[in-house]
């Protein structure tokens, strides 16, 4: 079904053909380009652009407190900053448990290649995984070899794993970004590289088909470790999730080392690995959401939520995934505690634990939160990296496309006119935490931005840290978002739930997709 797309220019026009000012810029403006005299949206702008605390807030969470691995203390540390910051700015906060989780925390990684030459190798741990006790364990590296019957694997695996590190992933012909043979190789350089890649790639899935269950073969037959390589096609950067090793040691290395390793091993050079590396497994511990609201002054059983993820991954410091979103909605708080400190409409935060778990604390918020829930005005969530945001879809919600012309029809042109809205978009199910409250259904929308390399460079990578955010464009997005809340707050009409009809071809009425309950326990 193809998706009706109206631009920031077309749904003013269509909210506002009848009633807009023409645009014009406006005292204490700065400069900007308003079609409205709200002295409101003005002070929320430049609130936004001359007095931003995003830099700060950005420090103080990434850089001081770090990774927000669910379940580990660096979480924690997080929910108790920001419920702090925000009572610190006179919102009602606290942090909300919803559930438990397998709690783990991290210490250091030290990884030596030490034969046949010296070298320090730039990896770490996989999340959950068992560290060596604070000794040094060294030991040979093997690959898995080639096999034609399960029973010579088995062999091999009873002869030869013992007391080693096994490399079980797929070693990359280079570690160069696809955009050197397009920028500087010769014609066709990339589509011959691509289809040698392919051809060896194949090629190693027949000797491991599956990485994931080998580990715990491997770990049973006494390895002393497994040695992956999980690289995002861009320089220096590895996706780097979780492992289910309970006893040994699971360490990803650069696509550049672990394919120095892996040349060795597979070429009987004899390489031997020392590895150092501390965690502790702090078992089944209380997970939160931090929520921060102020009181609406005539409708405060009516909310505007601001939404994003709390949790990261940790091999960077969970920077445009999403301490990014965090921040912003934190810093749209604190924008309207000092410009709008009486909404109609009640306005309340939600940084949500969980989310890379499956949405985890955001659908429990929505099924322990029925009288919030239902009570929606709108929801805004941000969680793709650090750039302008630049669509929303509707969700299928079929009148919102009205409220959202109005709106944008108010904010500065050189925020919101690079804003595409999905009319009327399809409900989402799943990715972020806005879905769980569409399957509620609430009027609920994501705020999608611009990505700055974000599916490649820094999404679930050991590169996602502070220096990689746009403070340029969060700053304009905070003054967008604290603008929707305050108009939104203040709309005269409810926002409605009434959702798009799916039919088949034979014009029968069909469900959309499910949602599916997240865990709330590792058990």
């Amino acid at each position: 079904m193809k998706r009706n797309v109206f631009g920031f220019a077309a749904a003013l026009a269509m909210a506002t053909a009848l009633t807009a000012p023409a645009l014009t810029a406006q005292p204490g403006g700065g400069g900007m380009m308003w079609s409205t005299d709200d002295p409101v949206l003005q002070r929320i702008h430049t609130e936004a652009m001359e007095n931003s605390h995003l830099e700060r807030l950005g420090m103080q969470l990434l850089d001081s407190i770090g990774p927000r691995l669910t379940g580990s203390p660096g979480i924690n540390r997080a929910h108790d900053w920001a419920m702090t910051t925000l009572q610190g700015w006179g919102y009602e906060a606290r942090n909300e448990q919803y559930g438990t989780w397998r709690a783990w925390d991290r210490g250091h990684t030290h990884i030596d290649l030490v034969a046949p030459r010296l070298r320090s190798l730039e990896g770490t741990m996989l999340a959950w995984s068992p560290g060596t006790g604070s000794r040094d364990v060294e030991g040979p590296v093997v690959v898995v070899p080639e096999w034609d019957t399960p029973e010579q694997l088995e062999a091999w695996m009873s002869s030869e794993v013992a007391g080693k590190f096994v490399a079980i992933s797929f070693p990359q012909p280079t570690c160069r970004p696809n955009r050197h043979y397009t920028d500087f190789g010769s014609s066709g350089a990339l589509e011959r590289l691509n289809e040698e890649r392919n051809e060896a790639m194949q090629a190693f899935r027949q000797r491991v088909p599956s990485p994931g269950l080998l580990r715990g073969e491997l770990e049973a037959a006494g390895a002393l470790g497994i040695i992956e390589s999980n690289w995002s096609n861009t320089s220096g950067t590895n996706k780097v999730f979780s492992t289910n090793t309970r006893e040994i040691p699971t360490i990803d290395l650069s696509c550049e080392d672990y394919g120095l390793v892996y040349r060795l091993a597979e070429h009987d050079m004899g390489p031997v690995v020392r590895v150092n590396a501390e965690s502790e497994d702090l078992g089944e511990q209380p997970v939160f959401n931090t929520l921060g609201m102020i009181r609406g002054s005539e409708l405060p059983d009516e909310y505007v939520m601001l939404s994003a993820h709390f949790d990261s991954w940790d091999a960077g410091s969970g920077a445009t995934d999403n301490g990014s979103g965090s921040i912003l909605m934190m810093e749209a708080m604190r924008i309207l505690s000092e410009v709008y400190p009486n909404p109609r409409r009640s306005i309340l935060i939600g940084l949500w634990g969980g989310e890379e778990q499956g949405l985890n604390g955001s659908r429990r918020f929505v099924a322990m939160n029925p009288e919030i829930v239902g009570n929606i005005q709108a929801l805004f969530n941000q969680d793709n990296g650090t750039g302008r945001i630049e669509n929303i879809s509707m969700q299928g919600f079929v009148n919102a496309g009205e409220h959202f012309g109005r709106w944008l029809a108010r904010v500065p042109p050189q925020i919101g006119n690079q804003i595409q809205l999905g009319l009327p978009g399809v409900p989402a199910t799943g990715g972020t935490d806005h879905a769980a409250f569409v399957c509620a259904p609430a009027a609920a929308f994501s705020l999608g931005a611009n990505s700055w390399g974000y599916g490649t460079y820094t999404w679930h990578t050991n590169r996602d840290t502070f220096d990689k955010l746009v403070f340029e464009d969060i700053r304009s997005n905070a003054a967008l978002v604290a603008m929707l809340v305050y108009m939104a707050s203040e709309d005269p009409e409810r926002v409605s739930t009434e959702q798009r009809v799916l039919r088949n071809n034979q014009g029968v009425v069909q469900d959309w997709p499910t949602c599916q309950p997240g865990r709330t326990s590792s058990n």
